[in-house]
């Protein structure tokens, strides 16, 4: 595999790894004088996980086709994605009780400082984990993207905006050439005669 497909499978990885652990259980929790597990997804811990997931993503399709330029830029965002993701990873991570306080409110109707000291055990998932190594990855692959895209081969003729005539520079003329002389009203056979 190439290494522009490898780093942007990386990437497509990277959001739909994040994507998958934001909809798994995140924290568990038990209230004072219960003994119900409560749990929060990683989406209801921070809802902007989902569309910096969706935008990694995007991202990533976006690379397919970009020029030299667009690319770099993207290589720009995927790392800036992936430092936020790691982010708001860290901060439920760090703080879990505070993570789960709209649901402890809900659940008690108690508000505030008061709802953290009603919480009588809490646990943080493998899956804050996996958010953290998805956005750890997708800095790296868009650092590696800002870096070297430049050598990558470009889409090609389909996308380019400098379109010349068949035979134009003193290059043999392809098929696909052909094809879109033939559309453009031109017959590309009178080159040859």
């Amino acid at each position: 595999m190439q290494a522009k497909s490898m780093t942007l499978f990386g990437i497509a990885l990277s959001g739909a790894a994040a994507l998958l652990a934001g909809s798994q259980t995140w924290i568990s929790f038990t209230l004072a004088g219960t003994e119900k597990v409560e749990t929060v997804t990683g989406h209801e811990a921070n809802a902007a996980l989902s569309p910096i997931s969706i935008a990694m993503f995007a991202a990533a399709l976006a690379l397919t086709i970009a020029g030299p330029v667009f690319r770099r830029v993207l290589g720009l965002l995927v790392a800036l994605l992936g430092a936020g993701l790691v982010a708001l990873t860290s901060g439920v991570i760090a703080a879990p009780v505070a993570a789960v306080s709209s649901r402890i409110t809900e659940l008690t109707g108690i508000a505030g400082e008061a709802a953290g000291a009603s919480v009588a055990w809490s646990s943080v998932s493998a899956w804050a984990w996996v958010s953290v190594a998805a956005g750890v990855a997708a800095i790296l692959l868009g650092a590696i993207v800002l870096l070297f895209s430049g050598r990558w081969r470009s889409a090609g003729r389909k996308y380019d905006s400098d379109r010349r005539a068949p035979g134009g520079d003193g290059a043999e003329p392809d098929r696909i050439s052909e094809w879109d002389s033939l559309s453009r009203g031109e017959d590309p056979s009178e080159d040859i005669r």
